[in-house]
């Protein structure tokens, strides 16, 4: 597990010595973030429902509604919490966003491989459907906030391609199919397999226009470190454990929620024209310390 945190850090510090060098930033890095939310991603979603193995059915209806519950405490902590760990109003969408969401695409699916076996990927994927609906729906409002000219979230992200793709791949899901035919499964396997170098990359790539004291981070970004990688899930784990779900279940769902920060962030952050330094900084932060806290997590799990 180690290692594999270690492999995907690594392509973070390539995206940072690819931006000192010039190849990526400014407008690359726009377009880039764009191609990975409207193509690689929806794809990656599409390709995580056709594994090609028979789940659990049991396990299904449980793992959404624990997703769905995860998320709906979620939005509140992201919209109340944030007001109590920065004085700065412009930051609070932010850090919401940094507290509810984890990078389940990115890094979530190879770490519950680790712990749980290539199976839990698939179940992985099932509560990434309603984190996928939740980024681009509560996660964009919360980036976006107030543009200015008073306009907000608009509805059509809710029939954007990556909300479309995870509609697709909860009524695959549902529907049990598990004979899409290769000639569809593997395209979209392998455009969906770009999407975790390039987010990294574009996280890299952000970090290299910083200075390194603001790498360094402050008092708010560990402050929210805390919360997204340490209270919120073992809060979560004893929440969900005392409702009696299933504990396989609580398992999978306290590792996906363990996550750093998604880099999601940082792309919508892009496309918005939004600051990219508070995102980047806690996304950096959280993602170095989670290759010791996952694992220490790892060991409340197997107890």
């Amino acid at each position: 597990m180690f290692e594999v945190m270690m492999t995907l850090f690594a392509i973070v510090i390539v995206g940072y010595a690819a931006g000192r060098l010039g190849y990526m930033g400014g407008e690359f890095d726009k377009k880039l973030s764009s191609l990975v939310i409207n193509i690689t991603c929806p794809a990656l979603i599409l390709s995580s429902a056709m594994t090609g193995e028979l789940p659990d059915r049991g396990l299904i209806l449980p793992l959404l509604g624990i997703s769905i519950l995860t998320y709906l405490i979620l939005t509140g902590v992201g919209l109340l919490l944030p007001r109590y760990l920065t004085s700065k109003k412009e930051d609070e969408g932010v850090i919401g966003f940094a507290l509810m969401f984890g990078n389940v695409g990115f890094m979530g699916y190879p770490v519950v491989a680790s712990i749980f076996g290539h199976q839990a990927v698939f179940y992985a994927a099932v509560l990434n459907v309603v984190n996928t609906f939740a980024v681009f729906t509560i996660g964009t409002i919360l980036i976006v906030g107030d543009l200015g000219d008073g306009k907000r979230f608009q509805k059509k992200v809710l029939y954007s391609t990556p909300m479309l793709s995870a509609y697709l791949a909860m009524l695959i899901v549902a529907l049990g199919l598990d004979n899409i035919p290769g000639l569809i499964s593997q395209p979209l396997t392998m455009i969906g397999n770009i999407t975790v170098p390039a987010a990294l990359l574009i996280i890299g790539s952000s970090m290299s226009q910083l200075s390194a004291r603001t790498m360094l981070g402050n008092m708010t970004v560990y402050t929210t470190t805390v919360f997204r990688l340490l209270l919120i899930p073992i809060g979560f784990y004893y929440l969900c454990s005392a409702l009696g779900f299933d504990p396989y279940v609580v398992n999978i769902n306290t590792v996906v929620i363990a996550m750093p920060v998604a880099t999601y962030g940082t792309i919508l952050c892009l496309k918005y024209n939004r600051d990219t330094t508070l995102i980047t900084e806690v996304t950096l932060i959280t993602t170095l310390l989670s290759m010791l806290t996952i694992p220490l997590l790892t060991i409340l799990l197997t107890q």
